[in-house]
């Protein structure tokens, strides 16, 4: 490494070695981006950061890799059209709301899954059966109940006789057998039967009778949640919460978009929507999502923000107060698919720190616990975070 210094300070005409060291580390994390688009080979980028001419041959690597990845930018410049379609089509149906269909959107663009909390009458399971038409998936609903089983998920064996007289097990598919599946009021069923959901959303594929069930690609799993009744309902556990990628919240529409609520909807006329996506189309938008730049300045706003929002050392006196439990890494990797998904539905072609900041909540707010003594204060999650992606920016600005 102080070898590659010494070549590039002297291609600097003898800058110094700050500034040497400085320019090395921007090549290296430059070095890694296109080893990791895997448009040359790691061999060939440590010989170019070893020449003297660096700068010039990372000035044609970059011409290279504009030239070749010309295809990639139409990709997404096509994939952003096909989304403006999506969420016109969407918006026939489900009238305001713009930030939920939009949210709802990110979640399946990156693979994940999401849970829709909101009051009754909210066009929760209007939006999934719009989402699931729009994108061209198939789709089922499974309402919880108290004794809903996991065999009425998953699927259960029965015993058949065959016309000769043998008999053996046939496994039935359950409703989990779909590309885009409801969970409404998930809440409502047991731990038992909610756990049943746990590997289906983790690894898209069920176990039964010691027998491996995959699930049909692409997968995923909106759920919703009553925040007001909780009588007769089972908190999720944690490690569920922490599998859907975001919450969220849908709140009562405005009075403009309540009024041509009801006139469109107590009418003889319905809107007619047609697919715009179907699945094939929508895993490859979920992998060229994957290939969106992210700045360096976005990944350590990210890394800062998820790491504050865990009490301990290093951590704000507010969170050591008040929260209990922070996020884990995957708060982190949801942000970093989450923030490109933006990006992209906003018609841009790299996220910024405002995706960041747009998206704390949702990601973070189902993945941290305040403690009794906080609550009793008054003090809410909402604050905390607000707290937190002030701190945030703020730091990121200043670096």
């Amino acid at each position: 490494m102080n070898r590659r210094r010494a070549a590039l300070g002297k291609a600097l005409g003898g800058a110094g070695e700050a500034v040497s060291r400085r320019l090395h580390g921007i090549l290296i994390r430059i070095a890694h981006f296109f080893t990791q688009n895997r448009k040359f080979s790691a061999e060939r980028i440590a010989a170019l950061l070893d020449e003297s001419t660096v700068v010039v041959k990372l000035a044609e690597i970059n011409k290279d890799f504009i030239m070749s990845d010309t295809a990639a930018v139409e990709q997404i410049k096509d994939l952003s059209r096909q989304l403006k379609a999506a969420k016109s089509m969407i918006a026939r149906k489900v009238i305001g709301q713009h930030e939920v269909v939009d949210q709802t959107l990110m979640t399946v663009l990156c693979g994940g899954h999401g849970l829709l909390v909101g009051v009754p009458g909210l066009a929760k399971t209007l939006l999934v059966d719009t989402l699931s038409t729009v994108l061209g998936l198939q789709s089922n609903r499974v309402q919880f109940t108290p004794d809903l089983m996991p065999s009425d998920i998953i699927g259960s064996e029965v015993l058949e006789t065959a016309d000769d007289g043998s008999r053996a097990f046939r496994f039935i598919k359950g409703p989990v057998f779909c590309q885009l599946m409801m969970g409404d009021e998930i809440n409502r069923a047991s731990p038992r039967t909610q756990s049943a959901l746990l590997q289906a959303m983790q690894e898209h594929h069920v176990t039964v009778a010691g027998q491996r069930f995959d699930l049909p690609e692409p997968f995923h799993v909106l759920a919703t949640q009553n925040p007001v009744e909780q009588e007769g309902t089972y908190p999720l556990p944690e490690a569920q919460l922490d599998r859907f990628l975001m919450q969220i919240d849908i709140d009562y529409p405005t009075y403009d978009n309540e009024r041509a609520i009801i006139l469109a909807t107590t009418g003889t006329q319905d809107s007619e929507i047609e697919p715009v996506f179907n699945a094939e189309t929508l895993i490859e938008a979920q992998l060229l999502i994957r290939r969106m730049p992210v700045g360096e300045q976005v990944v350590d706003m990210i890394l800062d923000l998820v790491r504050a929002a865990r009490p301990g050392e290093g951590a704000s006196e507010l969170v050591n107060k008040a929260v209990v439990w922070g996020p884990g890494p995957r708060a982190a990797q949801a942000l970093m698919l989450l923030v490109r998904a933006r990006a992209l539905l906003a018609g841009r072609m790299a996220p910024t720190i405002i995706d960041v900041e747009a998206l704390a909540r949702p990601v973070l707010i189902h993945r941290m616990a305040l403690g009794f003594a906080a609550r009793a204060e008054g003090i809410t999650l909402e604050t905390v975070i607000t707290d937190l992606v002030a701190k945030a920016a703020s730091r990121s600005a200043a670096a």
